[in-house]
């Protein structure tokens, strides 16, 4: 297998100091506390995804530097989902979080959408925060949220402006942009959002801000792909105004330096996912910057009223998804060892499961799952019903389609291309089997490694009596997935427009609950031991 690139975050600590501050804002806090009252520091976190333990630890960080700098707090997307506190109160039990911590500005990451628009907008109303992204707008041009907030800090004006990756609306949350007859009815402006961006900017700089802060949740994968325009170094590379850029989606750990349009460094940060670090912006008296991303881990300050609010929530979460529902002998893996997620790129055992579960529940010849509807790994112990949704967290009901041998092949070519990079869409099966064809090598779709989706070959459908026949592209088969994967936009939308033959009207999870109780003894065993 080959080797995940790593990121090295190298943080340095000038001694002991309450609020973890940088070497360059220790310097500079030195002196009258009028003049350390000139400094900026801007708290950013991402794609936090329901990890609400570190939201006291973010406020705790705060809280302290407020004795000594103008603070603001900013949120870069995907906080509403992705977690059993999300997934049991569709979004309600985050929003009660953030709203105690009085955030300067957030932006929308795609998973904003997964509950629909009506319930994405009054979850947001809720946060008592600016929300802000330039380029959602309905289809007659007009923006849904503020494409930016001016905040005044000590006399200096911060324009933060958000900005959401097109994905959200080509791909990844599709039908949260269409309605019932799958016309238009919100976009994000695949051609031109990076022209919306230059636009807010130049509006804020007009209005009199000193900095602008853009609130990015693009991702940044501008290496494995150079030609992708819908990344922030693509915003950076094209724009001009920006001073800094935090971003969202890739869920990668950056801290690095993009050249604008005009040929000036812009800073670029990501956290990472799950509050793997609080992300720190530090603004100088003079308009120096510097970026540090400190390891959540590390921080020891936390927000007393901030952690009384996670407390309750976590009490409520127990109550409801705390009782035993099954045992495991073994480890169910989502997360590989670097912190990636193997089910975007390889089979694994968790994904066996679901695609079982969900085959034998539709009683379907083949079952389906996109590899980022799984996000964490499940424990070898007992299992909650909690760990059951924080594998699975997304209200993803299991539906059975009818499709040919042909429509199959193509989702398999298309999600499996862009090997070894990650796809959310990368098709976890069950049922069926199929090699990748590297040159002269021919490795299984367990392995990792560099293809051309074109390869795909020797595809198999699993029969009756347990033997494999070839996929015929001209026959029909029944495939169980879920409405994410086949209804609404993902595998690329492959699948949209095949018949559907049945509803479940059981959400993908419980499947998994039902399957292991009903079929396996309510014990999770030998033939899920290899992680494939």
């Amino acid at each position: 297998m080959k080797k995940l690139l790593q990121i090295a975050i190298i943080l340095t600590f000038c001694g002991l100091t309450t609020t973890l501050t940088s070497c360059r804002s220790v310097k500079n806090a030195v002196g009258t506390r009028d003049k350390t009252r000139q400094s900026i520091v801007i708290l950013f976190e991402t794609d936090v995804h329901c990890a609400i333990s570190d939201y006291a630890k973010i406020a705790g960080l705060r809280d302290g530097v407020a004795d000594t700098a103008w603070v603001a707090l900013v949120s870069c997307g995907d906080f509403l989902q992705g977690g059993t506190p999300g997934a049991i109160s569709r979004g309600q039990y985050i929003t009660d979080i953030m709203r105690s911590m009085h955030y300067d500005a957030v932006t929308l990451g795609n998973h904003e959408f997964d509950y629909g628009v009506p319930r994405m907008r009054e979850l947001l109303d809720g946060l008592n925060a600016p929300v802000v992204c330039c380029n959602y707008t309905d289809m007659q041009g007009r923006n849904i949220y503020a494409p930016y907030t001016i905040r005044n800090y000590g006399g200096r004006k911060v324009a933060f402006v958000g900005v959401l990756t097109p994905y959200t609306e080509l791909k990844a949350e599709w039908y949260a942009f269409h309605d019932a007859k799958g016309q238009s009815v919100y976009t994000l402006h695949e051609k031109t959002y990076a022209d919306m961006v230059q636009q807010a900017v130049d509006k804020a700089r007009s209005e009199g801000a000193d900095y602008v802060v853009l609130l990015s949740h693009t991702g940044e994968d501008f290496a494995s792909d150079p030609s992708n325009h819908l990344t922030s170094n693509h915003i950076i590379s094209v724009t001009h105004g920006i001073d800094a850029v935090l971003d969202g989606h890739s869920h990668n750990a950056v801290d690095t330096l993009i050249r604008n349009s005009q040929g000036r460094l812009v800073h670029l940060a990501n956290t990472g996912a799950y509050f793997t670090n609080i992300g720190k912006l530090w603004i100088g008296a003079e308009g120096q910057m510097d970026i540090t991303l400190i390891p959540a881990r590390q921080v020891t300050q936390v927000s007393t009223a901030v952690d009384a609010e996670i407390q309750k929530v976590k009490r409520q979460t127990k109550e409801q998804t705390g009782r035993v529902v099954m045992h495991s002998d073994y480890p169910l893996v989502v997360i590989d060892p670097n912190g990636g997620s193997l089910t975007r790129r390889q089979q694994t055992n968790a994904g066996n499961l679901t695609t079982d579960a969900m085959r034998w529940l539709m009683k379907a010849d083949i079952g389906m799952i996109t590899g980022g509807s799984l996000r964490q790994d499940m424990k070898q112990d007992d299992i909650t019903y909690d760990d059951i949704i924080n594998m699975l967290p997304f209200d993803n009901y299991v539906i059975k389609i009818q499709a040919t041998g042909a429509q199959i092949l193509e989702v398999l070519r298309q999600n499996t291309a862009s090997l070894p990079a990650e796809d959310g869409d990368f098709p976890q099966v069950s049922g069926l089997r199929y090699n990748i064809s590297i040159a002269d090598h021919t490795i299984t779709n367990a392995e990792v490694m560099q293809v051309d989706g074109s390869r795909i070959s020797d595809v198999e459908v699993l029969q009756t009596d347990g033997t494999y026949a070839p996929l015929l592209p001209t026959a029909t088969y029944t495939v169980a997935s879920t409405d994410y994967a086949t209804i609404n936009g993902g595998f690329r939308g492959l699948f949209i427009g095949c018949t559907v033959l049945q509803t479940a009207n059981t959400l993908c999870r419980d499947a998994v609950v039902k399957y292991v109780k009903d079929t396996l003894g309510g014990n999770i065993g030998q033939q899920y031991a290899i992680i494939w």
